[in-house]
């Protein structure tokens, strides 16, 4: 049967394109750092920038990108696809903080992230902030210690954020109920105070 000239012609391969046009728009970008770098070639210096990008939708997912180019917009252009292409799942607490404090580490690089009662904000510096922004994170604490290079640093903090778990992804993996977990631990609270 011949579609009519009226209708939309739209299939299920073009509604699934909007979707991800729909979550591209969504997705907002943070420019890190970017630095000129030269590469020394027989008539002198070739000048390129070289851009870190981090992207997130603010609802918990995050990526980073790095990219290098002639000029500026295409540095960061390439940064940005880069950091779409390796979206990251981190589980938040109400929305806004993590669930546990946890610790990162890539090359040189340290990272501790705590997570903070509401109200407290985001405590972190530099590459810090810029990949808590666009993860949705309202209150953290953060401290890098060691290395001030931006690329270490993000990828410590992605390191740290790989290891968080929520209730839920315990309970299914140690095959309970998200009750039981934190039930027993308000019990064993409710016990320690009424011996004290």
């Amino acid at each position: 049967m011949a579609r009519s000239p009226g209708g939309s012609g739209r299939g299920p391969r073009d509604r699934g394109r909007d979707r991800d046009r729909d979550e591209e728009n969504e997705l907002k970008d943070k420019l890190v750092t970017i630095n000129r770098v030269a590469k020394v070639v027989k008539g002198g210096r070739r000048f390129a920038f070289a851009a870190i990008v981090v992207v997130g939708d603010q609802r918990g997912r995050v990526g980073h990108g790095a990219g290098k180019a002639r000029e500026v917009p295409e540095a960061i252009r390439k940064a940005t696809e880069a950091a779409k292409r390796g979206l990251i799942r981190v589980p938040l607490r109400d929305g806004r903080t993590l669930h546990h404090d946890v610790k990162g580490r890539f090359g040189a690089g340290k990272v501790t992230l705590r997570a903070a009662p509401a109200g407290t904000g985001i405590i972190a510096g530099g590459p810090m902030r810029a990949v808590f922004e666009t993860l949705g994170i309202k209150d953290i604490v953060a401290k890098s210690v060691g290395t001030s290079n931006p690329h270490n640093m993000i990828k410590a903090t992605f390191a740290a954020l790989q290891l968080l778990n929520s209730p839920r992804m315990v309970a299914t993996r140690r095959g309970k109920k998200v009750g039981d977990l934190l039930g027993r631990r308000d019990e064993t609270t409710g016990a320690a105070e009424a011996t004290a």
